[in-house]
């Protein structure tokens, strides 16, 4: 009877084990299953949409900025710039006083330009045949060193010979040019054709531009493109032979070093292949 009890006992052991475990896997399976049925999110779309929000938040802030922005340089305009006047000017009136001298002031300016057709009072002599530039080959004054390399460009592309005097390199020629204006300090570049002198850069830009410049050179004679001089590569001076730049010789009956004659202060002299004086 006792054995029969325990086996009962055992058996009751086993079956509600099993039933427990039978309804454990069913929970899971029920619970596995329902989590399967819910939506799952989508993280990169979630960053996405955020980051297009940021982006658009963004854009609207800086077109209110431009906005604001525009405003206010319309205040300013409105300030400064003199208002429109909305009168009709009829042309079957009479003209007025007022209008007559506005309608003077509103006429082209003379050009620049015809100043050389004028007969100049400043002249160089002896330079009837030639084109003179006073200019100066150091950079110290920018807008200077600048309006001489121009006239220098504008002139090669003519491809005619210019007597380029740079007054940094002998100083002779600063002196010449102060001369020719009566003392006065005069700026840089100046230009002399056939003796007659026509101005600065700005001048001879303003000919350039309106094609006068083309006909007054008309005559010259004109040298092969790209040509520059084998001697002193287009910069019009080189060394003195004499005294091989030094400025010094040696005076064999005095036994001393004497001042060269023949250069300028720098131990140059005029190229003598590209340069006539």
């Amino acid at each position: 009877m006792a054995e029969s009890e325990k086996n009962l006992e055992i058996s009751s052991k086993a079956s509600s084990s099993s039933s427990s475990m039978l309804l454990n896997r069913s929970f899971t399976m029920h619970a596995t299953a329902a989590d399967s049925s819910l939506p799952k999110l989508n993280y990169a779309s979630l960053n996405r949409a955020a980051s297009s929000n940021k982006f658009y938040n963004s854009m609207e802030s800086v077109l209110a900025a431009s906005n604001s922005f525009k405003g206010k340089v319309k205040q300013l305009r409105n300030l400064f710039e003199p208002k429109k006047s909305s009168k009709k000017i009829n042309l079957n009136e009479p003209e007025s006083p007022q209008q007559h001298h506005l309608i003077k002031l509103t006429k082209p300016v003379k050009s620049l330009s015809l100043c050389y057709n004028n007969e100049s009072s400043i002249r160089l002599p002896g330079t009837e045949d030639r084109i003179v530039v006073y200019l100066t080959s150091l950079r110290g004054i920018r807008r200077t060193f600048e309006d001489c390399y121009a006239v220098r460009m504008i002139f090669r592309g003519f491809r005619v010979w210019v007597d380029e005097r740079d007054v940094s390199m002998d100083s002779a020629y600063k002196k010449e040019l102060q001369c020719v204006f009566g003392g006065k300090n005069v700026t840089l570049p100046q230009v002399f054709i056939r003796g007659k002198h026509v101005g600065n850069a700005d001048v001879l830009k303003s000919m350039y531009e309106t094609g006068e410049l083309a006909r007054v050179l008309d005559g010259f004679p004109r040298r092969q493109p790209g040509f520059v001089c084998g001697s002193c590569g287009d910069v019009r001076f080189v060394p003195c032979g004499n005294c091989s730049g030094s400025r010094k010789v040696f005076d064999e009956a005095d036994g001393v070093p004497k001042r060269c004659l023949e250069c300028n202060e720098n131990g140059l002299i005029r190229c003598p292949d590209c340069c006539s004086s």
